[in-house]
């Protein structure tokens, strides 16, 4: 018979085989519907033709056009999930996410005042623009939420939601006496996929792989740093190291992910709690596992976005944000009984 820490190994191993294979195969399944679905719909047979080689012109036409969209999806899902991680394990805090600590409204300020009044245009120039807006922001939620030494998961939510509502109130101040910028704006103010090309994932993918990169780094510091900081410094981490590290990363990931589709809401919210679920407490599966989970969840909603009204279409910003308010109020259960 085996000894009990073996088997609690082979479970584990088990638990993690059986959770991988679950988030591939339900990725697989949102590609598929990515390009399947939309204001005209086809069957797994023409679209499996189609990546043959073969289908007609127009079924070609029609299924290689939603092919932006569903690797934005993916880029977005990935970049908004990894970052919701890396946030709720930095600040030891299960309401993290890029949106509640105000990154996105962040990166959203920067890019309107940019297009405002310096002219920026195009997807390089706001990707540009979108990352000191988000960097800064960061540092100031962090600074309101830990001054006076006393930090805490309410400080930095409250820090998150004022430095929201402050940039949210120049947002609309500017776009409405711009109405140029509003025109631009408005359509990529809820967050969408549709309207873009590959030109949007080529100009924000080295942001995204440079903060996925410091987010697989991160992983075994931040099993450290959940067991406090005077902890983690006795087990060589360095916790203000580790923080500044995540933080960049965070930053990086959610500026890429609102520069090339908008602001997504609760994507970072609702991830890693479901992937806490799957996988247990450990830092190292969880990005691996949110960058599985959060694509399959924002190309659902897409579908579901396109399918709905047809054959007009609901953005997804707005699916996610259905679906994240009821994790925002399960998170919040869970974090009272806790308290």
């Amino acid at each position: 018979m085996l000894p009990r820490s073996a088997r609690v190994r082979r479970r584990g191993a088990a638990r993690l085989s059986l959770a991988l294979a679950l988030s591939l195969a339900l990725l697989a399944c949102a590609l598929l519907a990515s390009v399947m679905f939309g204001s005209h719909s086809n069957s797994p047979g023409d679209v499996f033709d189609v990546l043959g080689g073969g289908g007609d012109t127009y079924l070609r036409t029609v299924v290689e056009s939603r092919y932006p969209r569903t690797v934005l999806g993916v880029l977005a899902g990935t970049c908004l999930a990894v970052a919701g991680t890396l946030m709720q394990g930095i600040t030891r805090n299960p309401l993290a996410e890029p949106g509640l600590l105000g990154i996105n409204a962040g990166a959203s300020a920067s890019i309107v005042a940019a297009t405002a009044y310096l002219g920026a245009s195009g997807q390089s120039d706001t990707m540009w623009w979108a990352l000191p807006g988000a960097f800064l922001t960061a540092l100031a939620v962090h600074a309101l939420g830990t001054a006076g030494g006393l930090g805490g998961p309410a400080r930095l939510v409250l820090a998150g939601a004022v430095l929201s509502a402050v940039l949210t109130a120049f947002i609309q101040a500017v776009t409405l006496s711009h109405p140029k910028v509003f025109e631009t704006y408005r359509y990529w103010v809820v967050g969408a996929l549709g309207g873009r090309d590959f030109d949007v994932v080529r100009s924000v993918l080295p942001f995204a792989l440079a903060g996925l990169l410091i987010a697989a780094l991160l992983g075994p510091r931040l099993n450290a740093m959940a067991m406090g900081d005077d902890t983690a410094t006795s087990l060589g981490a360095k916790p203000h190291q580790v923080k500044a590290a995540g933080l960049l990363a965070a930053t990086l990931l959610s500026a890429a992910a609102t520069a090339a589709v908008g602001p997504i809401a609760f994507v970072g919210l609702a991830v890693p709690h479901l992937v806490r679920v799957l996988v247990g407490t450990d830092f190292r599966f969880q990005v691996l596992f949110s960058a599985l989970v959060g694509p399959s969840l924002v190309l659902l909603a897409d579908v579901v976005g396109r399918v709905l009204l047809r054959p007009q279409e609901l953005m997804v910003g707005v699916v996610t944000a259905f679906l994240g308010a009821p994790a925002l109020l399960i998170a919040v259960r869970k974090m009272r009984g806790t308290s």
